[in-house]
């Protein structure tokens, strides 16, 4: 299975790469997001060590259980052959009402198909009241002309 765009990587394919993943997380569906991962793909997501899809669908059904009105925007940071860096911000609440912006940064591996083989993310939790949040886009795909982490000096 390939999953083009294919390394090595060039700023425009590293960016639709970014896109497509965030487009992924965006639908919050475990099994899409699970899919652009080799089937022995290695996370670390902050302190929690995952290996392969069936992990990677597990942890991430669990994650948006608690994290409700899931909204993630990523941005390339760097890349080079087939390796790419992203910051990304995404805001959600609990179950509570409270809401948080969570930001982080991502280091990204791919095969020769375009799977991503290796993920390390380091993720940090800002609470924030709900009249200081930045994305308001329906639920799923965030709109094209939705400012960028950059535009929201984020």
């Amino acid at each position: 299975m390939s999953r083009p765009p294919l390394p090595p990587f060039t700023a425009e394919t590293a960016a639709q790469k970014a896109r497509m993943a965030e487009d992924a997380w965006n639908s919050r569906d475990p099994q899409k997001v699970a899919g652009a991962y080799t089937p022995d793909s290695v996370w670390r997501n902050r302190a929690e060590f995952v290996r392969g899809r069936e992990e990677i669908a597990a942890f991430l059904t669990r994650k948006w259980a608690r994290e409700l009105d899931y909204r993630l925007i990523k941005e390339v940071w760097a890349h080079q052959g087939n390796r790419i860096a992203v910051r990304f911000a995404y805001e959600w609440r609990d179950d509570s009402g409270q809401w948080f912006r969570s930001y982080g940064n991502e280091n990204w591996e791919f095969d020769e198909a375009g799977l991503m083989a290796r993920r390390v993310a380091s993720i940090n939790d800002l609470p924030i009241a709900e009249a200081d949040r930045k994305y308001h886009w329906p639920l799923g795909r965030r709109p094209d002309d939705h400012p960028s982490l950059s535009d929201l000096e984020l």
